[in-house]
């Protein structure tokens, strides 16, 4: 069993928190995280890319279940990566019930990003999930279970269901979570379940991971810790400076002059209340610094999870030209976060990075969604269910009973975030635009980043841990 970390790197999507700066900060007895957010897509992706490096396949040659890597490497592995201009295969996209070999994807993706970032050395590594995404979250747990993830961290929703099915997954048992289903009856349930049986016959249980929820409120860490399925192990507490999705402020939504949600002295996380409760919290947003790391263990916190200087190493997913472009903007004080109250499909704020001569908003992308993993089951006209996204086109959006004003301003995240990682579909020869996300610190911690030759993950731990300085 681990000792508890100071320092948990941030679990950044699509891919930015990849195995090699998981491995890299695992190396340094610190808790190294991978975004388990659409690896299956991030999976198929990178072997379609000709697998550089052969990582996938030498992991995937370990996943247990009989055949299995085989299969996916025939369907998906080009040895010499896609023609000039040619597009991504897709997978399909999940819903409700998923053919047994859709799962196994999904399965052999979280497998291989886990078993990567566990390989050579004997430190813990977490993963990071969304509640929001929540059909593929039952195989993706399941995959990294069976590479022996240490660690699970889920933020976005009340993830109250996750402790059981991890008790429930670690002796191959089914597993089920409730579907959310806009507007339906509060006594209409729909259910996604997963069984380790459909895929293979094991013959020892696993390890249950440490389960760390994330959460905006002492109230919700509350409702988690006594009304939980299962064991909670402590929470991450995130504050509204934090890069990705951020909470919605309590009480009516305000806007600033510039156009972000405003947020209030009710919003503060009442640490006294954490405390109380008697489990290890680590607080999140703006405390990447010895200092902020101080000021935690002050109050009682386990230590800190630290986003922006992690997504800054060279073993971060992000393009490198995208990352130089970030250190360069930091360095000249030309580079800015703006929270969108209106990007994300999920109705969260969501924080996106402009740079000089930038609009504070994107501009408007080509509307669809072909990847989907933040669609919402809604029940049709027909009383079947349907899955549709604010960010689809405005007509598909309606007629699946979407409202089309909710359609405004909303962005395809899943594609803009694979783009930013190198993995951008391409189409009509022109490769998806990225989006970039990160806490409302880059400024400032992207000046330090730019101070140093390079940004290494294991100088980052010393500069948060005081043993060195910046720059």
């Amino acid at each position: 069993m681990y000792s508890l970390p100071r320092i948990i790197q941030g679990g950044m999507g699509v891919a930015v928190s990849n195995w090699r700066l998981a491995n890299a900060v695992s190396r340094t007895g610190q808790l190294g995280v991978v975004s388990g957010t659409a690896l299956d897509t991030v999976m198929v992706r990178r072997l379609q890319d000709g697998d550089v490096g052969g990582h996938v396949r030498r992991a995937i040659e370990h996943f247990p279940v009989p055949g299995e890597g085989a299969e996916i490497l025939r369907r998906y592995f080009l040895p010499n990566g896609r023609a000039a201009g040619q597009s991504y295969k897709l997978l399909p996209l999940y819903k409700q019930t998923v053919t047994a070999a859709r799962q196994r994807v999904t399965m052999a993706a979280n497998f291989v990003e886990v078993w990567l970032a566990k390989a050579g050395h004997g430190g813990p590594v977490g993963i990071n999930l969304l509640t929001k995404v929540q059909m593929p979250n039952l195989a993706s747990l399941y995959g990294a279970m069976l590479a022996g993830v240490d660690f699970v961290i889920m933020g976005a929703g009340i993830p109250r269901e996750i402790p059981g099915a991890l008790d429930a997954l670690a002796e191959h048992r089914p597993a089920q979570l409730r579907l959310d289903v806009e507007g339906a009856s509060r006594d209409e349930v729909e259910l996604i379940t997963f069984d380790p049986a459909d895929h293979w016959q094991p013959t020892c249980s696993l390890a249950r991971p440490r389960f760390l929820p994330v959460v905006s409120a002492s109230s919700l860490a509350m409702t988690l810790a006594r009304k939980s399925t299962g064991r909670v192990d402590g929470f991450i507490v995130e504050g509204p400076t934090a890069g990705g999705h951020n909470a919605p402020p309590r009480g009516e939504l305000q806007l600033s002059e510039r156009g972000e949600p405003v947020y209030a002295e009710r919003d503060v996380v009442n640490l006294a209340k954490m405390r109380e409760l008697g489990l290890p919290f680590w607080l999140a947003g703006g405390v990447g610094s010895p200092e902020g790391l101080c000021d935690a263990l002050a109050e009682g916190a386990a230590g800190i999870q630290v986003g922006t200087l992690f997504a800054l190493c060279e073993e971060s997913g992000i393009e490198p030209a995208l990352r130089d472009q970030v250190l360069r903007a930091a360095a000249e004080g030309g580079v800015s976060v703006f929270t969108d109250p209106r990007a994300s499909p999920t109705g969260y704020p969501f924080k996106i990075v402009t740079f000089p001569g930038e609009d504070r908003v994107p501009e408007p992308r080509s509307r669809l969604c072909d990847l989907g993993y933040l669609r919402v089951a809604a029940r049709g006209d027909t009383g079947r269910l349907v899955y549709r996204c604010p960010a689809e086109p405005v007509a598909d959006y309606v007629r699946k009973g979407g409202v089309a004003e909710d359609a405004e301003g909303r962005q395809c995240l899943c594609n803009g975030l694979a783009a930013t990682v190198g993995l951008g579909q391409m189409r009509n020869g022109n490769r998806e635009p990225p989006i970039l996300t990160s806490g409302d610190d880059l400024p400032a911690i992207g000046r330090i980043a730019a101070a140093w030759d390079k940004v290494r993950a294991d100088q980052v731990v010393k500069y948060l841990l005081g043993e060195s300085r910046a720059g």
